[in-house]
């Protein structure tokens, strides 16, 4: 079986995943994270790459913004707040090492394996790591909108989501 880390974020093996650096409680988180279905793994990856992408968006990932991507990780994937810690930082990882090539196609894979509903769960948690800090930047605020689109959202129900944070939006502020 390809371990949820090779699989999800390009590691070769388990071997190659673990470095002696490693600890052995991040090597048993990965164990448990190995156990997770192939497809709720990589829709939970895509998931957290997704979040990071906003996260980062204004070049800055706050402690707020990490808390709040660790929280919405746990309730999307049923994880451990362990396992969640793990699944973000690589997340933010991949993000900072690939984003920028990335973005596009991580964004498109989560397109293609998710249903509507969780489309626009999605919508609504990268509002609210967004706001996380207690106000959506104009540039998380563009990033969400492109997302939106490459999801195949339309401007209306972007619209409608969006307004449900009007309150963070620096911009009406």
């Amino acid at each position: 079986m390809v371990s949820f880390l090779s699989q999800l974020f390009g590691r070769k093996d388990d071997s190659e995943a673990q470095s002696s650096s490693d600890t052995e409680t991040v090597r048993r988180i990965s164990r448990q994270l190995d156990l997770l279905d192939p497809g709720e793994a990589r829709y939970l990856a895509a998931f957290a790459f997704v979040l990071a992408r906003v996260a980062n968006s204004d070049m800055e990932i706050s402690e707020d913004e990490n808390r709040r991507m660790e929280e919405v990780v746990r309730e999307v994937g049923g994880l451990t707040e362990a396992q969640a810690v793990l699944v973000v930082q690589i997340a933010k990882s991949q993000q900072l090492l690939k984003g920028g090539t990335e973005n596009y196609l991580v964004t498109r894979e989560f397109n293609r394996i998710s249903d509507r509903d969780q489309k626009e769960r999605l919508l609504h948690c990268l509002f609210e790591v967004s706001a996380a800090d207690d106000s959506i930047s104009l540039v998380e605020e563009s990033e969400v909108r492109r997302i939106a689109t490459e999801l195949k959202f339309d401007h209306r129900e972007f619209s409608a989501i969006r307004s449900l944070y009007n309150a963070k939006r620096s911009i009406l502020k």
